[in-house]
């Protein structure tokens, strides 16, 4: 597929292995449908495309990012190339090339396709989520470039789409006027590349990626492929670097107990049962310090509103600061309900307080209980009283809580680290 003859000089998108001088690695262009910051771009960039792109920047693969996004100039829907702007910037140890194509609407049209296909210049197309406008368009650039019909595609799954449609029992049965509708109006639901209706349909692609890869057991037993669990920059969360009392003053929190959600506050992902734990406990020490927020609606508002007296909100943070931010918590909650969203995710705010040495107080849900293993506390999903009782038994024995804390750590570097992550790709893509 690609030459690697010793004699060869690097082709345009190769590169020498580091330390080898001979052997020469394969370009890889992660095609992600949304830039934006609701879609890869929140968390400035710390999600699971920018770390794949950093675990195989690690082993030597030159890689590119490339997708579209809503934001910015739409007028003007020309690709901007180089490093992600500060609203999508990856984390700060990785350089990642990032090609972003603006649209006038969320829907791309064939011009920004064209843009988007111009800049997959990779030897290897690695499709980021089980979507038409991600997947789809990299079977649909394999077709059209007759050059390189053989350039290897790899799709990599890391939600159950469906799931946020009814899943399976999903079934889309217009009218005949509304299939009309649909069809013909200008943001008409069928116009939209990824209607759960099209996403039934790229489910029964999969098999022509060359290879899948994906992070928990629920979406290997659906899809198959190999599973690598989403790796964590455990040299940045180094809790080491950082003093939890010095963290809670600089955030306002030296007078609390501190239970920390980082992330986006979804119903599926449990944040009020644990507050109506709170309720249960009544202890008016303890708080539930939310980092970030929804960008997709105002649920969190929602919470804030009706429990006051329980949440603190610190709103979105660099990427960079959040280790000092997570160091400031006493106990990191993982709260997630037996739903299939939930079942299909990897929450990465599980590693994050597993990096930092974190108590961590979770549900059994999907891979949570294999993840964290005998490193954190494990309560029922969807039972608040569980949590409550989960919550006092740590604070009953604090000491016992922190040896479980480094315990997590210790488990987070070997397993769940850049480095291990970065490890299973090189020998997948070593095999393709």
């Amino acid at each position: 597929m690609l030459d690697q003859r010793p004699t060869a000089s690097p082709a345009p998108g190769l590169s020498r292995l580091p330390g080898d001088g001979q052997e020469l690695r394969p370009k890889v262009s992660i095609l992600v449908s949304d830039l934006s910051s609701r879609g890869a771009g929140r968390w400035n960039g710390a999600v699971r495309p920018f770390l794949l792109a950093q675990a195989l920047q690690s082993r030597g693969y030159p890689v590119e990012i490339v997708g579209f996004s809503a934001e910015g100039d739409a007028e003007n829907p020309r690709s901007r190339s180089g490093p992600a702007p500060a609203a999508n910037q990856a984390a700060p140890t990785t350089d990642v090339a990032i090609h972003t194509v603006p649209l006038a609407t969320p829907a791309p049209g064939l011009r920004a396709v064209g843009e988007l296909f111009r800049h997959l210049s990779g030897d290897i197309v690695y499709a980021y989520k089980l979507k038409p406008s991600s997947f789809g368009l990299a079977l649909l650039h394999r077709q059209m470039a007759r050059s390189r019909p053989h350039r290897p595609i790899l799709l990599d799954i890391d939600d159950w789409e469906l799931s946020w449609h009814g899943g399976d029992d999903y079934r889309y049965r217009p009218s005949s006027r509304q299939l009309a509708r649909d069809l013909l109006k200008h943001q008409g639901a069928l116009r939209h590349p990824d209607h759960p209706l099209y996403l039934q349909w790229i489910e029964r692609l999969v098999a022509k990626a060359d290879l899948i890869t994906t992070h928990n057991d629920f979406l290997q037993r659906r899809f198959g492929g190999v599973k690598i669990p989403n790796g964590k920059d455990t040299e940045l969360f180094n809790p080491d670097r950082y003093d939890p009392e010095a963290s809670r003053a600089a955030y306002g929190l030296a007078d609390y107990r501190v239970l920390m959600f980082p992330g986006a506050p979804r119903p599926y992902k449990g944040v009020e049962d644990v507050l109506v734990a709170m309720d249960r406990l009544n202890q008016p020490d303890l708080k539930l310090v939310i980092v970030g927020g929804s960008p997709y609606d105002d649920y969190d508002r929602t919470l804030r509103d009706r429990w006051p007296q329980h949440i603190i909100h610190l709103g979105k943070q660099p990427y960079e600061d959040m280790p000092r931010v997570i160091a400031a918590a006493h106990v990191v909650v993982v709260p997630q309900r037996q739903t299939p969203a939930a079942q299909a995710q990897f929450p990465l705010k599980l590693t994050d307080g597993m990096a930092m040495a974190k108590p961590i107080l979770a549900t059994r849900v999907g891979d949570i209980p294999e993840i964290l293993a005998d490193t954190g506390y494990l309560a029922e999903p969807d039972s608040p009283a569980d949590l409550a009782a989960q919550l006092q038994s740590i604070f009953a024995d604090w000491p016992q809580a922190q040896a479980l804390g480094l315990k997590a750590r210790a488990r987070c570097c070997e397993h769940y680290s850049i480095t291990t992550m970065a490890t299973q790709l090189d020998h997948l893509l070593a095999n393709l």
